[in-house]
């Protein structure tokens, strides 16, 4: 088997995993088959049917016709036709229960793939997540699966239908009319010319197609997400154009697809029709040979043959047909199954221990020469030889320029990324040992980027302790300072939150996040710049009610302005992925450069005020 070969059919294990996910409803994929074979044989045995009801009437035609005669043929046409009636009933009653089932046996499957699937994307470490764009993983979730599903329907009810009316309509045809059988040797192979050349050619298309959705998917998210920026810089046409290129790039591929599509089914009725004609030919020119040498009654080969032979030559022709159907939709699977493969194979690369711990003991924090990089390839560490200790209870403010791995310093904490060189410790414990879900809600962390997700206040908040009191609710957002500007929403905390938080201003979004952190009641607390959209009063407060209310927990903050971190125990200045300083504001204002032409600039500009 050829390279080549051996890659077009390495999608089949890869199927045979997805196939899993078909779990409960793997019943109804076998009822389907089951009631496709039945439909199929009844198909084949009604054409021998009808040619014995027309042999009967074609014997009768140069007979003298007696009453005896009229009655013997009037009895036998009656039990053909209620046996004829009885087989099209059945073969309705299985196309239709096959029909039913294959929609509920591929249906389930997508239905359990896309959760599988989202399970498998959740539990994915930042790594993971960074592997995948956004509009890929939405692609995988949608066109994808749609695909997959066609394509299993196709797979539990035409790819059974089509081989097996094949094999058995060939074998009646042989047995009806033996003589002219041959016909299917000459038109056969010229079918499978024509799919071995085309398919080769739309497999290809196939899979560039999808890498263009993921394109499309990405602008038209990149555009949603960025649309004030899009109407602040009246880019709307730029975006339009750039959009309407993309589509127009897909477009001209899928035309290329459908012509190659359309292009098979009349190069494949016109053999069907070729070989119906050389039937039609050959068996009439049989009928009179034998005809004359035996009767018209008693030829081995008559009208009735003749008859039943066109169709089987049909259904033959017309299965070669449905293969033809079944293999370009599994050539549009296959980048599908591929894709959606990918994502449930992908292992975390954040993985609990085998014994893991669920205890946190407290908010000591320890960074023992510690570097890390976003890849194992990548020439340089994002951070370098972090050596740090910070006590349980402490502030600690992070400050320093953009791109010099704050935020990277804290996700280690989280276990959102894991140090490719030393130990990163929380509660003298390394992270590594913890059960994560215990480390990360013993770990609360305010992203950079405040997320809210549709639904009330409440709702918002209980993301923090799914079983909060109202009075802890009110409690946390008080020391968030977020209770003022809640009680002012005429629904106060059963208020709704818009997807995203549209619906409330930076700072307020930002605040309600704070809350959410602070009602899991964690070991350490980390703002990531997450109080850059407040006012500097508002700032003053928060940090006031951290000390006054949580001074168990230890606190980091990442800001941008030095008056955020000036009170607390420990500053440490970041640059270029390496600590520069480490003190209190004083200490630092004395002997580090960068911290000193920060304060001045913030204070030159009134930045601090």
């Amino acid at each position: 088997m050829t390279k080549s070969i051996k890659h077009k059919l390495s999608f089949i294990p890869k199927f045979k995993y997805l196939l899993h996910s078909t779990r409960e409803y793997k019943k109804y994929a076998y009822g389907s088959i089951i009631f496709v074979l039945l439909e199929t044989a009844l198909e084949c045995v009604i054409p021998y049917i009808m040619s014995l009801l027309i042999e009967v009437l074609s014997s009768f035609i140069n007979v003298t016709v007696t009453d005896a005669l009229k009655e013997q043929a009037l009895h036998s046409v009656l039990i053909y036709a209620a046996i004829l009636l009885v087989l099209g009933a059945l073969s309705l009653f299985c196309g239709v229960m096959s029909g039913r089932m294959s929609a509920i046996a591929a249906t389930g499957l997508t239905k359990n793939l896309r959760v599988d699937i989202f399970k498998k994307i959740t539990s994915y470490s930042f790594n993971n997540i960074d592997k995948f764009s956004t509009s890929s993983l939405i692609t995988r979730q949608t066109t994808d699966i749609w695909n997959i599903q066609m394509a299993y329907m196709l797979l539990i009810r035409i790819a059974v239908r089509a081989p097996f009316m094949f094999v058995f309509s060939f074998v009646m045809a042989l047995v009806v009319a033996t003589p002219i059988s041959w016909i299917f040797l000459i038109t056969i192979p010229f079918i499978a010319i024509i799919l071995i050349c085309l398919i080769p050619i739309a497999t290809k298309l196939f899979v560039k197609l999808f890498r263009k959705y993921d394109d499309l998917n990405e602008l038209t998210e990149e555009n949603i997400r960025g649309m004030r920026v899009v109407k602040t810089y009246a880019r709307e046409e730029q975006q339009k154009e750039k959009f309407a290129h993309e589509s127009g790039v897909m477009g001209k591929g899928f035309q290329k697809v459908e012509q190659i599509m359309s292009a098979v089914n009349p190069a494949m009725q016109a053999v069907m029709y070729l070989s119906m004609s050389l039937i039609l030919f050959m068996g009439s020119m049989l009928c009179i040979e034998l005809g004359i040498e035996f009767g018209p009654e008693n030829a081995p080969f008559n009208v009735g043959s003749l008859s039943a032979m066109i169709t089987y030559s049909a259904q033959v022709l017309s299965s070669l047909m449905m293969v033809a159907m079944i293999l370009f939709m599994i050539i549009m699977a296959v980048p599908a199954i591929e894709r959606s493969y990918e994502v449930l194979t992908e292992e975390p690369t954040i993985k609990n221990p085998e014994n893991p711990l669920f205890e946190v003991k407290n908010g000591d924090i320890d960074f023992e020469n510690v570097s890390f990089k976003y890849k194992e390839d990548a020439e340089k560490y994002a951070l370098a030889n972090i050596n740090l200790h910070i006590k349980s209870g402490q502030t600690v403010g992070i400050i320093g320029g953009t791109g010099s791995s704050k935020s990277t310093l804290v996700n280690l904490l989280s276990r959102f990324y894991d140090a490719s060189v030393g130990d990163v410790k929380v509660g003298g414990e390394n992270v590594k040992n913890y059960d994560v879900k215990t480390l990360r809600d013993n770990v609360a962390m305010v992203l950079q980027k405040n997320v809210l997700f549709s639904g009330t206040i409440n709702d918002n908040l209980r993301w923090g302790n799914k079983e909060a009191t109202q009075e802890e609710i009110i409690e946390a957002c008080k020391i968030a300072q977020a209770d003022s500007f809640i009680e002012t929403f005429p629904k106060k905390y059963d208020s709704w939150i818009e997807q995203g938080g549209v619906n409330v201003s930076g700072g307020q979004r930002q605040r309600l996040c704070i809350a959410r952190a602070l009602l899991k009641k964690p070991k350490v607390l980390i703002l990531d710049d997450s109080t850059s959209a407040v006012d500097t009063k508002t700032d003053a407060f928060i940090r006031k009610g951290f000390k006054e209310f949580i001074p168990g927990i230890t606190k980091i903050i990442i800001a941008q302005r030095i008056s955020s971190v000036q009170d607390a125990d420990m500053i440490i200045v970041m640059d270029n992925g390496e600590i520069n300083g480490v003190g209190t504001h004083e200490e630092l204002l004395k002997n580090n450069a960068i911290y000193q032409e920060v304060y001045e600039i913030q204070n030159r500009v009134g930045g601090a005020h």
